[in-house]
């Protein structure tokens, strides 16, 4: 899935067909990305910051948070910012409240003050309970949502101007594929909904990077849940986007399927470097992918620690047997349970969060062809077609 329209282009659905073609209608940017051979690719681990954590997230003197626990400026200030070198690269949030009217129950507070940054070709996690206002913070990237106070910034400017320019791929935990269309015409389909002609080659490269080239005549109904979420990630892919956007995409999918997910996920990220944020609820996972690990508060969320992982690339199956693999897990884990704010409740305001996918569908650049395509699905064949 793909990045969301700006306010003009917004429309909404009210069918399930409508919302995943519009949700398959965008896909990002027009840049042209880094290739680097993950087998040959080493990194090293980026600068830390911990913001006002809780004791138990700071406390022990282990290895891995020897590593993760150098001073910095808290995430948010203006020091902070001067300090990350971001230089417009990536992605950052300064000082971001976020409060919804929700009518007779009053004002929802979403996000409070939140502070962090992802840099140019860096990879980042959003780690917090259930409903804290991970998926509401990814939205504001996407420019689905605007703060109610402090800055959000993608590639040095507002959101829904990179967006327009078609610069930020999306892919939520539903894969939102059109049911009548391939394999190929899925992937293709962003093209169509931008108005631009379709690259056949880039089409073709990024199924064979997804590991799909047998398969891309068939259609989703006949795809495995964990092939239909790599053709999802390959059509985020697919206008080249410079900012990737990742909403649980694995969390439907079993233990097995979404270990196996992560290592594919790892490799197609080595092979483009592409400023990423992915919101999850699993620590292991959130360990192994990342650079660093943000961990939010229960809602209103505050940031309460920002973790480096130390760990070089590639990474394999191996490193889940490493202490500081586990030591990682067990501070993130225990800063999870020692946030503090309100209860697990409802779902974020306006659906931000969990229900993000269907709204982010909703409004997809495109949205309007998407639209008439699932209300016509004989109105797409000549995408199928030719795709």
């Amino acid at each position: 899935m793909t990045a969301a329209a700006s306010p003009a282009t917004t429309s909404t659905g009210t069918t399930h067909a409508s919302k995943t073609a519009a949700a398959a209608a965008t896909d990002p940017a027009t840049t042209t990305t880094t290739t680097t051979d993950p087998a040959t690719t080493t990194t090293g681990p980026a600068t830390a910051a911990t913001a006002d954590g809780p004791a138990a997230a700071a406390s022990t003197a282990s290895s891995a948070e020897a590593a993760v626990a150098v001073p910095s400026p808290r995430p948010g200030t203006a020091a902070a910012s001067v300090a990350s070198g971001l230089s417009g690269s990536g992605i950052s949030f300064t000082a971001v409240s976020k409060t919804f009217d929700t009518g007779r129950r009053g004002a929802l507070r979403a996000l409070d003050e939140v502070g962090f940054e992802v840099r140019g070709g860096e990879f980042v996690s959003l780690l917090g309970p259930s409903g804290c206002g991970k998926s509401t913070a990814l939205r504001m990237v996407a420019g689905l949502e605007a703060p109610s106070g402090g800055e959000v910034r993608v590639l040095g400017r507002p959101p829904a101007e990179v967006v327009s320019e078609h610069r930020v791929g999306i892919a939520f935990q539903d894969h939102a594929l059109l049911p009548w269309l391939d394999v190929r015409g899925n992937v293709a389909l962003p093209f169509r909904a931008v108005g631009r002609r379709v690259d056949r080659g880039l089409v073709d490269e990024l199924i064979e990077l997804v590991g799909l080239t047998a398969s891309a005549g068939l259609r989703p109904r006949e795809l495995s849940g964990g092939m239909r979420q790599r053709v999802s990630i390959a059509r985020s892919l697919v206008l080249r986007p410079d900012v990737l956007l990742l909403d649980e995409p694995f969390g439907a999918l079993d233990a097995v399927t979404r270990r196996r997910l992560n290592l594919e996920l790892q490799r197609i990220w080595a092979q483009r470097r592409i400023t990423t944020l992915m919101v999850t609820h699993a620590v292991d996972e959130a360990v192994l992918l990342s650079d660093r690990v943000v961990v939010m508060s229960a809602r209103p969320a505050r940031v309460v620690d920002v973790v480096t992982v130390p760990f070089d690339r590639p990474r394999g199956l191996e490193l889940l047997t490493d202490p500081t693999f586990h030591e990682l897990e067990d501070r993130l884990t225990r800063a999870l349970l020692t946030t503090t704010g309100d209860a697990e409740g409802p779902a974020d305001a306006g659906g931000a969060e969990c229900a993000g996918g269907a709204g982010g569908a909703e409004a997809a650049t495109g949205a309007a062809a998407g639209d008439r395509a699932a209300a016509d699905p004989a109105a797409s064949s000549d995408m199928e077609e030719s795709s």
